[in-house]
């Protein structure tokens, strides 16, 4: 790993990178020290059950959130407080980090005009058999309705640390497709994602990350994770793009 490469979101944003991952991002005693301090939070995670799987999460994200925004930037501002109580630093690092590697001007935390902050990461974890199905990630298409910052971005990136991998499986499975407004007929009612044929014929990358690694991969394409076997898969993550009238600066979300 160089100590800067812009040229990695260039591969990323035109599709010659499927995914960047990064080895070594952070010292060891940041890392171990983080880790340690996300197990203790375990016991506040909450599970979202859809028709076709479920996911556990310590803090918020946007997307569960769709027509309560109110209760989202709550969730966000309790999480935050929540993570800064328990000396949880690791998605600070990662933004410097990344700041640096890609030569980035700034890399913060996405905000409203009136100071309201969105959550800037969430814990992720995938207790045994527990997979995530097929879907994608496109906050611009989301965003169309409302009158918030995200829907100004012009592309959608996502990292992910990986804090526990699991003894098997677990693999990131990315498709080289984005997604066509015609793909919603596969949309699977009262369920999360699509069904598999919507990418039916296209390239698929497979990624089992290690602990310490650090991914990134753009989201409006599909994806999905395959079940973990084992110690629970556990993963930070959060989502981060650009805006037209500031291509440097990267903003965070999740």
């Amino acid at each position: 790993m160089r100590e800067s490469d812009a040229t990695l979101m260039a591969g990323l944003a035109s599709g010659e990178h499927a995914i960047v991952v990064l080895k070594g991002l952070f010292p060891e005693p940041v890392f171990s020290r983080n880790r340690d301090r996300i197990f203790t939070l375990f016991d506040q995670a909450i599970t979202t059950t859809y028709s076709n799987g479920r996911l556990t999460t310590v803090g918020p994200y946007l997307a569960k959130f769709v027509g309560d925004r109110p209760s989202y930037f709550a969730g966000a501002a309790e999480a935050a407080a929540t993570s800064a109580g328990a000396g949880i630093d690791l998605a600070r690092h990662a933004r410097e980090r990344l700041a640096a590697i890609l030569g980035l001007a700034a890399f913060e935390p996405a905000a409203e005009p009136d100071g309201t902050g969105y959550a800037d990461h969430n814990i992720r974890i995938y207790q045994e058999d527990v997979a995530t199905p097929l879907h994608n990630d496109n906050i611009m298409r989301d965003m169309a309705a409302d009158n918030l910052v995200l829907k100004s971005l012009t592309s959608q990136y996502s990292c992910v640390i990986c804090i526990q991998e699991c003894d098997a499986g677990g693999s990131l499975e990315l498709y080289r497709r984005g997604w066509t407004p015609d793909d919603e007929r596969y949309k699977i009612p009262g369920g999360f994602g699509y069904d598999t044929a919507v990418v039916e014929g296209a390239e698929k990358v497979r990624f089992k990350p290690e602990t310490g690694d650090v991914y990134l991969f753009d989201p409006t394409q599909y994806h999905a994770i395959e079940p973990s076997v084992g110690d629970a898969r556990v993963t930070m993550g959060f989502f981060f793009g650009f805006r037209d009238a500031a291509p440097g600066e990267a903003i965070a979300w999740v």
